[in-house]
């Protein structure tokens, strides 16, 4: 009810100093008006992630985390769409926005995950259990190839890093196609590899949802049919204040960026950050917990559905728009990627989660990070 009231109010009032906004605003002024914006946004984010938790609390796993990851890539093409197609903007965003996701999740994120993981194992003198590693075998692999399509083949067969329409179609079609393949097996005959391993690890109220192997998602559904169309539509009115918000901090982040000469990928890291945000909390509370498979559902098939979803959608955006859309990505960005896909490989093999791994994905992304200002 916060959210959307904090939301609403914003559009609102938004809407009425819509002529203000679109004057030349104070540096002060500009950078408090920029910062209520994006706060507001990650309110209203924290509150469909909110909403996606507890239909994942109703229908469990896979079918939990797919309803998660869903949720967070509607509201990333939102804000990425705002921020490439309004007057002046940056036509790299969704090239700078996934590959920042892809760091964040697969260095930042899990390598955080891992070293809490590790250490609350440790202190309750107990090892820490791996995940599924026939689930994250088929997460990465698909991650590496869906990456591979996105943003490496527009480096190699596009101009400037742009595809041609035929190619920007195939692109499009084969990598929609791959990923409704993978949602077949994840929910079909595959749906065990995605479940956690150690069902007898702890479990903590409200950070793990269970996992339903019965086939009893129909008669939840059935029986909950009031509550869950409900908490669909309370997820759909938070989104549409984001939608509504998002031109309004496009504009204005990118006046911001220019008076301060930051790097334009900042622009994307900063989209990566609120998307992600609250969907990164609950995963580090899922490490807490134990549940490292938990935390491969939620970063893997956060990952995967950004590559799967939001690349074809972007492209579609600028097709229909008629816009450049630009994906090619950078040669020490694509190392840096690489490097994490193999350094997941080899931490996700282990049989037990330790620190020094989780410290191996983080200093990759403290890399990455000292990379985009230089």
């Amino acid at each position: 009810m916060i959210g959307l009231t904090v939301g609403w109010s914003s559009v609102l009032a938004v809407t009425a100093g819509h002529a203000t906004l679109s004057t030349h605003l104070p540096t002060a002024a500009l950078t408090a008006v920029l910062a209520a914006i994006v706060a507001v946004i990650i309110l209203c984010a924290f509150g469909v992630v909110a909403q996606a938790e507890r239909l994942a609390d109703r229908l469990g796993d896979p079918y939990g985390t797919l309803v998660l990851t869903l949720s967070v890539v509607i509201v990333e093409v939102i804000l990425i769409s705002a921020v490439m197609f309004a007057p002046g903007g940056d036509r790299s965003a969704a090239r700078d926005s996934v590959m920042a996701v892809s760091m964040i999740i697969l260095d930042l994120v899990i390598g955080a995950a891992m070293v809490i993981a590790a250490l609350v194992a440790r202190r309750r003198h107990r090892d820490a259990q791996q995940a599924n590693r026939r689930g994250v075998a088929t997460y990465l692999s698909l991650i590496a190839v869906l990456a591979t399509m996105g943003l490496a083949l527009p480096r190699v067969i596009g101009a400037h890093g742009t595809l041609s329409t035929p190619a920007a179609v195939a692109v499009a079609v084969v990598t929609i196609g791959l990923y409704t393949a993978f949602l077949v097996h994840q929910l079909g005959s595959g749906r065990s590899d995605f479940q956690e391993v150690d069902h007898a690890a702890p479990r903590r109220r409200g950070s793990v949802y269970p996992s339903r192997a019965d086939g009893s998602v129909r008669s939840v559904l059935l029986g909950h049919r009031r509550e869950i169309a409900l908490r669909a539509v309370v997820l759909m009115l938070l989104i549409l204040p984001i939608v509504a918000l998002s031109h309004t901090m496009a504009t204005l982040l990118h006046d911001a960026l220019d008076r301060v000469g930051a790097p334009v990928a900042l622009s994307g890291v900063l989209i990566a950050m609120i998307v992600f945000l609250p969907e990164a909390i609950t995963t580090l509370r899922s490490s807490a917990a134990g549940q490292m498979q938990r935390v491969s559902n939620l970063c893997h098939g956060a990952l995967l559905s950004t590559l799967g979803l939001t690349i074809p959608a972007v492209l579609a955006v600028g097709l229909i728009t008629d816009q450049t859309v630009v994906l090619g990505e950078s040669t020490v960005n694509l190392a840096f990627l690489a490097a994490t896909v193999l350094i997941s490989a080899i931490t996700f093999s282990r049989a037990q989660v330790t620190a020094w791994a989780g410290f191996a994905h983080l200093v990759v992304f403290t890399a990455y990070a000292v990379t985009l200002f230089t």
